[in-house]
């Protein structure tokens, strides 16, 4: 279940807003300029598709993105770590966790489409942050250098397609911060999702 909460940038353990109802998850996340969307999924991709199978049962989707926004390249990130993964994989995993949960920015928007599993958008807003548990279905749009971090848990489960305007792909400028360190995890917020 999608889940958005909400703190004082100064108060990580107070929120200020905690939904699981799209309506409101859309209404907030429109009024800091973010784009939210809950679309249906399909359920006849293998989990261990490849990038072409995830493409090919989105095309539909893919293409109307392309066609409203201009994206020229368009690609798919899933990590599924099991009890069977093996230690490179897990530890491979762990560094891409790391390098994602450190508060950055880019320069073009941030676009993905979970396809399956979940991972949290972490953005920080003025004096806020607003913590995005995106789930199977969710689409947002991250406003080019709105600062924020990016959450796949302990045990990453997910598949993104994710959509780019520069042929490079992911680019981030970080900001040094530690802010990330002080708020919820990932697997915190997905366990509240789940008692929701």
């Amino acid at each position: 279940m999608s889940l958005l909460t909400v703190w004082s940038d100064t108060d990580p353990m107070t929120h200020l807003i905690q939904t699981a109802d799209a309506e409101v998850i859309a209404r907030e996340l429109g009024g800091v300029g973010v784009s939210y969307a809950l679309l249906d999924i399909r359920d006849d991709v293998p989990l261990d598709g490849s990038q072409e199978d995830v493409l090919t049962a989105y095309r539909e989707l893919v293409e109307q993105l392309v066609s409203e926004h201009g994206y020229t390249l368009i690609d798919v990130a899933q990590l599924h770590l099991s009890a069977d993964s093996s230690q490179s994989q897990k530890e491979t995993a762990a560094g891409a966790r790391l390098k994602f949960l450190r508060e950055h920015t880019h320069d073009e928007e941030e676009i993905r489409f979970f396809s399956h599993g979940s991972g949290v958008f972490y953005l920080h807003i003025g004096d806020r942050v607003l913590a995005m548990l995106c789930t199977a279905g969710d689409l947002l749009s991250v406003p080019a250098l709105t600062t924020h971090w990016f959450d796949m848990g302990t045990k990453p489960d997910f598949t993104a397609i994710r959509f780019f305007h520069a042929d490079d792909g992911w680019v981030g400028t970080f900001t040094g911060s530690d802010i990330a360190t002080l708020f919820p995890t990932h697997d915190e917020l997905a366990a509240a999702a789940a008692r929701a």
